[in-house]
């Protein structure tokens, strides 16, 4: 079964440990990150925000709940998110940009 993504009103930029930014503009975008690049064991915070993230694409729970999970599991992990403008219709931020 495909679960469809859950986009974001606004986009998040997070900055990475290693200086790098990367946006996130969906939850699914957020799940992936938390189960398969994250920097850390998995705290209580980074638990939380992979359960409401799946929750969210599940549609059982509100994107922006998932989103605030997500940015305070990136402060746990001391990588500052930031809010970013929406883009113009039809297109899509890269990887690092």
């Amino acid at each position: 079964m495909t679960i469809r993504d859950v986009p974001w009103t606004l986009p998040l930029q997070v900055t990475l440990r290693s200086g790098l930014q990367r946006t996130f503009s969906s939850v699914y975008e957020a799940l992936d990150f938390l189960e398969h690049e994250w920097p850390l064991k998995r705290g209580e915070r980074c638990q939380r925000a992979a359960a409401s993230c799946t929750r969210a694409l599940n549609r059982m729970t509100p994107a922006a709940v998932a989103r605030e999970d997500f940015v305070a599991a990136c402060l746990e992990a001391q990588m500052p998110a930031v809010m970013r403008a929406p883009l113009p219709h039809g297109r899509t931020r890269q990887h690092g940009s």
